[in-house]
């Protein structure tokens, strides 16, 4: 027996090893495979953000190029015009630095020459130290000269230097006699590199031991790393670096050995923006850092379940009894064991679910971006589905994001109106006491939740003229945002006051003045200079911890502009802020008082049929479901030909309002309900026709009502508003 043992021992050991050493390659195989996936996906997803924004921040730099010389290109034209036309010269007895200098000042310009017919300049003046000499150095002469065969031709470059401070210049042809204007506006190094080279600032945030080493470079010279010891460097200086670019771009890892180091190697790949190489690379060590530690953790439970199998081959020789005792303790153990095994899974995956949620709360502020946000809650979501708590606590967050990130595209929509000076200002019979009354009510709620104290002085308020023209949309958006501000920026215990008066009234036209005080955290005397200024915040974790754009100030001044007033603000750090906000408006009369007639009127569309004309799919299914959860009876059609056609073959009366989408294929919304108001048949003319559209702004409200649409409604849809518009034009329908 004992050498029958011996036997069976001499072939089973060998075995044992043999399975080991399989079990061990296919763990390492596999969990050195997975390890490289996520560091390829990682430093791919690196790759791409960073290509992708310096994509985007060219582009932005040509534009800015673009516009900077487009404007010294017309200063430079106005000059051309007023050497002919002007009086400067004949007041002055001839062209000097004098006269450039009044023609400088008065076109923002920060240098002017002249040069005749062959280039010899004939006067010049500069305010930024740099004259004519030098400029023309930089320029090719004949290129600019050349100008003076086609007057209508300009000549215009930007002369970059080293220190990338630049000079964006332009040159025509003099039409007083024959020669030519230069004109040139510097800009200083300090300025370029902050407003027109945000390419440094895109490896903010990340640190070479958890993200990796990210190297951004110009051809072969390093511009920018999160390895401060690589930049001003070059590429083919650093051997990992060469040994990727030999390798040429693609989304699948390099093997650079590093020749210096014996346990140097790293893993990286490289892709190429417009004008920049972008290289991610990390160490061996950091690319398989759980692969050790899988492998250890497999041969130990190898090494037990052999101690387990040997332990049970040394008991064969026992009895049948002894057998089905040592299984029912073996069985014991083992589910004792499982428990355990449960026991420190259960704890494994909360651990991991909480490292997620911490590492998905940490990326989410990093990124500092509600869209961001809201795809790390979705993924979240996809993850947990059944943990319907967790679920719904994502879901307001969403919403919360949501809010934030449509007040921003409304923000920078309304901005770049405001730039390209588009906004349309109404002009509207407004109670002032009736305009007060809304901002108190909208704001109010915010001021008592945050614990501030609300103090509108009306004993010290003067309102000699309580009706006004102006635009009341407006007018109550630059008052909620700083009443917005107040709030924001101020402390629990905290007081807002206001008091209005008149500064003067003449010629129909009165002046009022708001001052606005509170009680917050205050501002620097160096941010006052720049608060009107878009996305400005003093604090740079501002965006995250008050959650604000940086548009809300400018705005405000655009907008107060745009009416003819004007704002100042002035600030002490802890002791808080004070706006004084002064707008002129014509004086407008009293309106007559009409008679209250006492009516009821129903909020509900319960049994109406609803003509829903909508082409996106997403948002025709969000908005049946909606209007049916409200009790209306929806037909659907994907474009405003079918809804022309659908609404001429149907019987009068069949449908009570027809909800109108305006950007759609084949036939657009405005098309449609011109056409359906030109029907020759009676509910043609009366049925309402509700916009419901992306396209939010009062110009665009305009455009439906002028043809023929009784209400606007911007999306996204709040369906109290959908429903009452509804009720409002089937009621006013008769």
């Amino acid at each position: 027996m004992k050498n029958k043992q011996v036997i069976q021992w001499k072939h089973i050991v060998p075995l044992e090893i043999f399975a080991g050493i399989i079990m061990l390659m296919a763990v390492f195989f596999f969990a050195s495979r997975s390890d490289m996936k996520k560091a390829e996906s990682k430093l791919i997803t690196t790759v791409e953000y960073m290509k992708e924004q310096c994509n985007s921040s060219q582009i932005r730099d040509l534009a800015s190029e673009a516009k900077s010389l487009l404007r010294v290109t017309e200063s430079t034209d106005q000059i051309r015009w007023r050497l002919k036309y002007g009086g400067e010269i004949q007041k002055n007895g001839g062209i000097d630095s004098n006269v450039l200098e009044t023609f400088v000042e008065d076109t923002f310009l920060d240098g002017l020459f002249l040069l005749d017919a062959d280039g010899t300049v004939q006067a010049e003046y500069n305010s930024c130290g740099h004259n004519s000499t030098e400029v023309l150095d930089k320029v090719d002469k004949d290129s600019l000269m050349d100008i003076l065969s086609f007057q209508e031709k300009s000549y215009t470059i930007r002369i970059t230097y080293e220190d990338e401070s630049h000079i964006d210049l332009a040159a025509v042809s003099r039409i007083d006699e024959a020669g030519v204007v230069v004109g040139y506006y510097y800009t200083s190094a300090e300025y370029a590199q902050i407003v027109n080279n945000p390419i440094r600032t895109l490896v903010a945030g990340y640190t070479p031991e958890s993200d990796g080493t990210i190297v951004i470079s110009d051809g072969n010279q390093i511009i920018v790393s999160n390895d401060a010891s690589l930049v001003g460097t070059k590429v083919e200086d650093t051997h990992i670096l060469k040994c990727i670019m030999e390798r040429g771009t693609g989304t699948h890892l390099i093997h650079a050995k590093d020749k210096n180091k014996v346990l140097g190697n790293h893993f990286g790949l490289m892709d190429k923006s417009r004008d920049y190489y972008i290289y991610a690379f990390m160490g061996e060590y950091k690319v398989f850092s759980t692969t050790l530690y899988i492998v250890l953790c497999s041969l130990f439970l190898y090494l037990v379940l052999l101690i387990l199998i040997n332990l049970l081959l040394l008991r064969t020789g026992k009895t049948y009894e002894e057998k089905q005792l040592e299984a029912k303790e073996e069985y014991l153990q083992k589910l004792e064991s499982k428990n355990k095994q449960l026991q420190a899974a259960v704890q494994a995956a909360e651990r991991a679910n909480a490292a997620k949620s911490n590492f998905l709360s940490r990326m989410s502020h990093d990124i500092r971006t509600p869209l961001n946000g809201i795809i790390g809650l979705l993924k979240i979501d996809e993850t947990h589905f059944d943990d319907r708590e967790l679920v719904e606590e994502n879901h307001k967050k969403m919403q919360i994001s949501a809010n934030h990130l449509l007040s921003l595209i409304n923000d920078v929509l309304q901005m770049s109106k405001l730039e390209d000076g588009n906004i349309v200002l109404t002009h509207e019979r407004i109670s002032l006491c009736e305009l007060t009354q809304d901002i108190v009510l909208i704001i109010i709620g915010r001021a008592v939740e945050a614990g501030i104290e609300w103090d509108y002085e009306k004993g010290k308020s003067v309102i000699p003229y309580p009706y006004i023209y102006g635009s009341p949309v407006h007018l109550r958006q630059i008052f909620l945002n700083i009443y917005g501000n107040c709030i924001k920026y101020n402390r629990p215990g905290g007081k807002i006051t206001t008091i209005v008066d008149t500064l003067e009234e003449h010629d129909g036209i009165c002046t009022y003045r708001w001052t606005i005080s509170d009680t917050g955290i205050g501002m620097s005397q160096a941010f006052l200079a720049h608060i009107f200024e878009p996305f400005a915040q003093e604090k740079n974790d501002a965006r995250s911890e008050y959650q604000g754009t940086g548009l809300g100030m400018a705005i405000v001044k655009g907008l107060v502009d745009r009416m003819g007033g004007s704002i100042s603000v002035t600030s002490e750090e802890g002791v808080g802020s004070t706006f004084v906000i002064c707008i002129p408006f014509e004086i407008a009369p009293a309106p007559e008082q009409p008679e209250e007639q006492a009516t009821e009127t129903k909020t509900d569309i319960k049994g109406m049929h609803l003509l829903l004309v909508e082409d996106n799919e997403l948002n025709a299914e969000i908005a049946e479901m909606m209007l049916t959860d409200q009790g209306a009876e929806i037909t659907l059609v994907q474009n405003g030909k079918q809804a022309v056609d659908l609404f001429a073959e149907s019987p009068e009366g069949a449908f009570d309002a027809i909800l109108m989408d305006i950007m759609m294929p084949v036939m657009d919304g405005l098309t449609a309900t011109k056409n359906i108001r030109a029907m020759n048949r009676a509910d043609a003319k009366t049925i309402p026709i509700i916009a419901m559209t992306a396209n939010a702004f009062k110009e665009d409200a305009d455009k439906c009502i002028a043809a023929g649409m009784n209400a606007h409604l911007a999306k996204p849809l709040d369906m109290e508003k959908v429903v009452f518009e509804i009720r409002k034009a089937v009621d006013s329908r008769g």
